[in-house]
């Protein structure tokens, strides 16, 4: 073959490989996204997108507030968070929209203390360390429990860690207490030294949302419709035995099978539906609440960054 047909032939095998991919899905998801992790290990958003030349890329986070700084910098298409990191990012003018919602999960937070630990009840935090993720969800259960004991957030000294530098935090007792999620709250609950003071019963729904970045939910509704569809479908296989569907979730991830099966047990249900106005106004009762504390720049209305299809 000619020298200039060889370089014809590369040129067009390279726009061929360029072109087999139009859209790039950049997924972020947390250890705790249960039906997102379920659908990474098989490959389903992979075979659903590809005939829409969409190539589907995972990025692992600690928790919800990075997921969403990468979102608004445009490294993250699509994720999953609790209830507050979408607050902060609205207020700190994120162009983000909710596309889904988990059904409540209160007993998956809680506020732990050292087994040993002389606080009993949620008045005895006054005064003391509490670690947890700034704008998580943890961050509200917090301020929550402080509202319940009659305290205010000027009464404790909050200490602003990941939940891996927390837990540390905790052990080496830099710290008197840690609000935190699952699969964090399950392991170190199965670890042992640790004691629950509360959980987010009857302090907050501590819900689970989808989010994905505005101008992609806007130009690929299609894209989004895929996701939803293929989450709301995965709840199917995740509401099996807990024994069964944690091993299997185990062998995905190489996270204790113990872990998923206390996490399972505590939020038996992963259906994706779109928000709903009680959601809403929950929503706004948070955003209200972390604007009254000066901890978020400026008042939000939520029901602005809802999405449904055609929006």
């Amino acid at each position: 073959m000619k020298p200039v047909f060889r370089l014809a032939s590369a040129l067009l095998l390279a726009a061929s490989l360029s072109s087999a991919w139009a859209l790039e899905l950049n997924i972020g998801y947390q250890k705790s996204a249960i039906n997102l992790a379920s659908l990474k290990a098989q490959g389903v958003l992979e075979q659903r997108l590809k005939p829409l030349g969409v190539e589907v890329k995972w990025f692992e986070f600690q928790a919800g507030p990075p997921i969403l700084e990468a979102m608004n910098a445009g490294s993250v298409s699509l994720g999953m968070t609790g209830d507050s990191p979408p607050i902060f990012a609205q207020s700190a003018g994120a162009e983000i929209v909710y596309i889904g919602q988990e059904p409540a999960k209160p007993e998956s937070s809680a506020i732990l203390v050292p087994a040993a630990s002389s606080i009993r009840t949620l008045a005895d935090l006054k005064g003391k360390k509490i670690a947890f993720t700034k704008g998580s969800s943890a961050h509200y259960l917090t301020v929550s429990a402080l509202q319940k004991a009659g305290l205010s957030y000027a009464d404790i000294q909050p200490v602003y860690l990941s939940p891996s530098e927390a837990r540390a935090a905790l052990e080496r007792g830099s710290v008197d207490a840690w609000t935190i999620w699952d699969p964090y709250y399950a392991a170190a609950q199965r670890a042992g030294g640790v004691r629950v003071l509360a959980t987010g019963q009857g302090l907050t729904s501590n819900n689970t949302f989808y989010l994905a970045a505005r101008k992609f939910a806007r130009a690929n509704p299609k894209v989004i419709d895929v996701v939803f569809q293929a989450l709301t479908e995965n709840d199917r296989q995740l509401a099996g035995e807990v024994k069964k569907v944690a091993a299997t979730l185990s062998g995905y991830t190489g996270l204790d099978a113990g872990v998923y099966e206390t996490m399972l047990e505590r939020h038996p249900s992963y259906r994706v539906d779109y928000l709903t106005p009680a959601v809403l106004r929950e929503q706004q009762k948070i955003a209200d609440t972390f604007h009254g504390l000066g901890l978020i720049p400026r008042p939000i209305q939520v029901h602005e960054a809802a999405w449904r299809p055609g929006r």
